[in-house]
């Protein structure tokens, strides 16, 4: 079925659907904390996308790296099953221009965005994700080049034990533990989760574990919040990097995060502390029984403090803070090394014309000790045309510095350049947003004139090692459109929810054959899920996903998922890949057959 086709016949079951009011939380009363200014989502005038815990529920989904490939607009490039390995691309920037924050803390590793996903948190103990798109640099800083994601975890789950186990396809064997408990004057989630594979093909075999601790202490008086992950990813990493049948790559990664939050508040002004410790180790071996063959070995440690406040006066909301960090990294390959950073944010959110236009200008300046002072200057304008209606727009400038892959890799096929310039890019958006509470909607347009972009390019097509070069100018631009529609038959609910992004830039006609990494963005992007309950016991999921690659490959993916739910019992059928789609994300690992993984959970309540 073309595309098109399949577009006309989703939006028509939609319009002739006979529809309800959903007695649920409507998505306006959400607050987005990932900005500086809390806003409800319907107030907040950029591209946001809000993954709730139900949608997590009806996504068909077993991990964060699967969910998010259902977002149109969000480019996840996965390696294999149970998101292993997996890079983030936004809007068609490169994984080292996306910022990944848990609870707000900003998990960017020094070492190489290809590690972002490694933070990752298990969906058990999610509460919901918040995706913003376009330039996020004013509000967070460098790595935030095309856009944010922010995991918010969940806050209490009462005093609640739920046990999962799961076992499909390849010998997949998965196993969780979910504990909450609510004390007089702190409360408690704990979560120990396993999975294990043998691999859909040779070498793709992993030992994935996952720790999770959450506690609220001092709750009655200044609570104090404290995050603790740790996840440990043991994979066969075949032709991850590599088309060499005889190398047999092998990859250990290992990501922790340590982080205490609390929150001094008064009529006006609300002022949030926080430090953290964030640890990434990355082990590689080029050829897994042979690790003195060739072996890469980097620890990077980074260790923060910061300070968000928000004042509100007769003359709107200021959105102020520092973030102070140092990073240190140890490595075979890289060398040791070390850099101080220090951002310093500042906005202004104005309201006019009875509260209908709301201006925010702001502006971020950083210090590296290594690249010196930068400023990225914003500006976000909406205007509330009716309650439901909202149109808005931003510009604002970005900025990235060289990762130290970037800088200082070398390999017998890659280079790093230590001469290598920061990113610079100067972005602007329009869009338009309807909000009611059976239907939701977003269209934006966007644009991108970026200089300096990094790559990894070859001079010809018959060398073999590619350079570590910023390459010229480069155009980006785009549009997005997403609509989420809610009903009812026969009394239960149903979600239906389209996506489709359209990209295109200009840097095929700059680096013909030559690129590593910027020539496989997505040129269409449509998603669509349908979540259906018919019965009092049984929910359905279907997932659809077209990609087409501005290389010219696309593909058709389609996934499901059913829930039976008996008391306290609660079994699931997930399958993925249905139609057995022949097809790549990245590099030269294709994608697992299809497949499917049946689970059973019981909640101790």
């Amino acid at each position: 079925m073309k595309l098109t086709s399949l577009f006309i016949l989703l939006a028509l079951f939609s319009i002739t659907t006979q529809a309800q009011d959903l007695l649920q939380q409507q998505l306006d009363s959400v607050i987005i904390t990932s900005s500086r200014i809390d806003l409800p989502f319907k107030e907040n005038s950029r591209t946001i996308t809000v993954i709730s815990s139900s949608d997590i529920k009806n996504s068909a989904a077993t991990n964060v790296a699967d969910l998010l490939q259902q977002v149109a607009g969000v480019d996840i490039r996965r390696r294999g099953t149970a998101g292993s390995q997996a890079d983030l691309y936004i809007r068609g920037g490169g994984f080292d221009q996306t910022l990944l924050l848990i609870d707000g803390i900003k998990m960017d590793d020094a070492q190489t965005g290809h590690h972002t996903m490694n933070a990752a948190l298990p969906i058990e103990v999610i509460e919901r994700i918040e995706i913003i798109k376009g330039p996020a640099a004013r509000v967070f800083g460098q790595n935030a080049f095309n856009g944010a994601i922010n995991i918010v975890t969940k806050n209490n789950l009462k005093n609640t034990v739920s046990a999962n186990v799961e076992t499909g396809s390849f010998n997949q064997l998965n196993g969780s533990l979910t504990v909450g408990t609510e004390l007089e004057n702190s409360s408690h989630i704990i979560h120990v989760g396993k999975m294990t594979s043998e691999g859909y093909r040779n070498n793709s075999d992993y030992d994935n574990t996952n720790y999770f601790l959450k506690s609220i202490f001092n709750k009655n008086a200044q609570a104090i919040e404290m995050i603790t992950t740790f996840s440990d990813r043991k994979f066969g990493a075949e032709n991850f990097y590599t088309t060499n049948p005889t190398f047999n790559e092998y990859e250990e990664t290992k990501n922790s995060l340590i982080g205490f939050t609390t929150t001094f508040n008064t009529n006006t002004l609300k002022i949030k502390p926080r430090i953290y410790w964030k640890r990434n180790e990355d082990l590689f071996l080029l050829r897994r029984d042979d690790p003195a063959f060739y072996r890469n070995l980097h620890i990077t440690d980074k260790l923060g403090a910061e300070v968000n406040a928000s004042y509100t006066s007769d003359a709107g909301i200021t959105g102020f803070g520092v973030d102070i960090s140092k990073i240190y990294i140890r490595s075979n390959n890289l060398g040791n090394r070390n850099r101080f950073m220090t951002n310093l944010f500042l906005e202004h959110q104005f309201k006019l014309l009875d509260n209908k236009l709301d201006i925010t200008p702001g502006v971020a300046v950083t210090y590296f000790s290594d690249f010196k002072f930068h400023a990225f200057p914003g500006l976000d304008l909406g205007y509330q045309i009716t309650n439901d209606l909202k149109l808005y727009g931003n510009i604002g400038y970005t900025y990235r510095i060289p990762t130290y892959t970037d800088l200082f890799y070398n390999d017998f096929r890659t280079a790093g350049n230590a001469d290598l310039k920061p990113e610079e890019a100067f972005s602007q958006e329009i869009g338009l947003k309807y909000n009611t509470n059976r239907f939701s909607s977003t269209i934006a347009f966007f644009n991108r004139d970026a200089k300096n972009l990094i790559d990894y390019i070859r001079p010809n097509t018959t060398e073999t090692i590619y350079t570590a070069t910023n390459i010229t100018e480069v155009n980006t631009k785009g549009f997005e459109f997403d609509t989420s529609y809610n009903f009812k038959i026969n009394n239960f609910y149903q979600t239906l929810s389209i996506g489709y992004a359209f990209l295109e830039d200009d840097i095929l006609d700059q680096n013909k054959d030559l690129s590593r990494y910027s020539l496989n963005t997505l040129k269409h992007h449509f998603t669509t899920r349908l979540s259906t309950q018919l019965c009092n016991n049984l929910k359905q999921n279907i997932v659809y996903k077209h990609a087409e690659r501005t290389t010219g490959q696309s593909y058709n993916v389609w996934d499901a998922s059913l829930v039976y739910t008996l008391k306290q019992l609660e079994f699931t059928a997930t399958a993925s890949n249905i139609f057995d789609a022949d097809y790549i994300e990245t590099g030269f690992t294709p994608m697992p057959p299809s497949n499917v993984l049946f689970g059973l959970r019981y909640n101790f309540n």
